[in-house]
């Protein structure tokens, strides 16, 4: 076959970004904006994102250029300011990278226990490339999955992108994985996350996925993947797009549940043909698609983008899954959407779709506690309050009790809410905060 028949795979990253901007007329100030932005925070994108998802005549509005290219908006204005003058004045790479880091050490760089309360402990070590969080699942980094076809914007995982080792959770250790499998039977779960597996080729995935396969405990197998939106003909045309779909019918032979856990923020990203084609390539294996994002302000803010992206990936046979809150992490304070906006629009876009559509849960936030849902907003005892459950939690006692928090029209996290009625907690052993 021809060239044109299989694309080759082509990123972009920083030292781009100026020549792929002035694809825009956008004054000589604002690219510099964005360039201080992207020493920051990651950026990395391909010549799919840029030439087959964005329209370039409807940037800066664009949605998935707006997911993709750094905004100013995404740091404090003092913060862009400093860097700008750095990179004007072609400061140094070292002075350059100590006030990047200074920058991120004030954006919560991992929230929510990340390195602490979700790593586990085998014979006596810490197992930094895990994350356990909820009794029955355990997520895997592995190390060389830790990068992406593509940098969401608005990613809650940015510092495994920022080139400081100390902020990457990864590992290459399989030997360990397998031995704290096997030493935790309540695991039935195993997420492979990223960054994004689906970089690696499939001969690396297969050193990870296989060893899951000999412990009977383990019924299901996830992979957390941005690549059918991102770069779909990993699925298609990519020189071993066949093995990977191989290993996917291997999981499923052996009896187990593969679910491939696909980022999707805007219904942009379903257009091209060949996002179709990946996605009944992976059906077609026996893996189930289970679509999931977060709601984004500039991006996916409204009714009218969720329930088209619900509707046509369960036309596409996916599963509607989580519909996401913007983590307490980078630039949150841009992204972010106040809850009682965001779940009026879940709510008005799961009005509008089908009874197939509504398997999807939302809005989530991922915090300390657990997956906490917000179910709605309410007058208790003539109190006006968001009623909420979690969904998960790393005590199974709290899951599917409902709870209520005094309603505050600018919370966009569950640290901003407090216990409704004066009460001192939430629920008996669910603190606020």
């Amino acid at each position: 076959m021809s060239s044109a028949h299989h694309p080759r795979f082509r990123a972009f990253t920083p030292r781009d970004l100026d020549g792929l901007l002035r694809r825009v007329s956008l004054p000589d100030d604002q690219r510099l904006a964005l360039r201080a932005v992207s020493s920051v925070l990651p950026f990395r994108t391909n010549a799919y994102v840029v030439d087959e998802l964005i329209d370039w005549s409807a940037v800066p509005a664009d949605p998935v250029f707006r997911l993709t290219f750094p905004q100013s908006g995404m740091l404090p204005a003092p913060d862009v300011r400093r860097m700008a003058g750095l990179l004007a004045g072609q400061a140094s790479r070292a002075e350059i990278q100590r006030a990047a880091h200074e920058i991120r050490m004030r954006l919560n760089p991992h929230p929510s226990g990340q390195l602490d309360a979700n790593v586990p402990v085998h014979e006596g070590r810490r197992l930094t490339g895990l994350q356990h969080k909820y009794p029955e699942t355990v997520l895997v980094f592995p190390r060389q999955g830790q990068t992406c076809h593509a940098y969401c914007t608005y990613c809650f995982r940015w510092p495994q992108f920022v080139g400081e080792a100390d902020l990457r959770i990864a590992t290459d250790d399989i030997e360990a994985t397998d031995g704290y499998l096997r030493a935790h039977p309540e695991v039935s779960s195993v997420l492979v996350t990223g960054g994004d597996p689906l970089v690696m080729s499939t001969a690396v995935l297969r050193r990870y996925v296989e060893p899951l396969l000999r412990i009977d405990t383990v019924r299901s197998i996830r992979v957390g993947t941005k690549s059918l939106a991102f770069w779909p003909y990993r699925f298609t045309t990519d020189r071993d797009a066949d093995d990977l779909l191989r290993l996917f019918e291997e999981v499923v032979a052996s009896g187990r549940h593969l679910a491939l856990m696909a980022h999707f923020t805007h219904p942009q990203e379903l257009r091209p043909p060949v996002v179709r084609e990946a996605m009944r390539r992976v059906r077609d294996t026996g893996a189930v698609i289970r679509c999931q994002g977060p709601l984004v302000a500039g991006i996916n803010d409204s009714a009218d983008a969720w329930a088209e992206l619900w509707e046509e990936t369960t036309t596409l046979g996916a599963v509607p899954y989580y519909q996401f809150v913007e983590r307490d992490t980078g630039p949150q304070g841009y992204f972010g959407v106040p809850l009682a906006r965001g779940h009026a629009v879940f709510r008005d876009a799961y009005a509008r779709v089908s009874g197939l559509a509504r398997t999807v849960r939302g809005p989530v936030m991922s915090a300390m506690p657990g997956k906490v849902c917000v179910d709605g907003v309410a007058e208790v005892a003539g109190e006006k309050v968001f009623a909420l459950h979690l969904i998960q939690a790393r005590d199974p006692a709290l899951v599917g009790r409902p709870f209520f928090a005094a309603y505050d029209e600018g919370a966009t996290w569950f640290t901003d809410l407090k216990p409704a009625f004066g009460s001192s907690s939430f629920l008996p052993g669910l603190e606020p905060g």
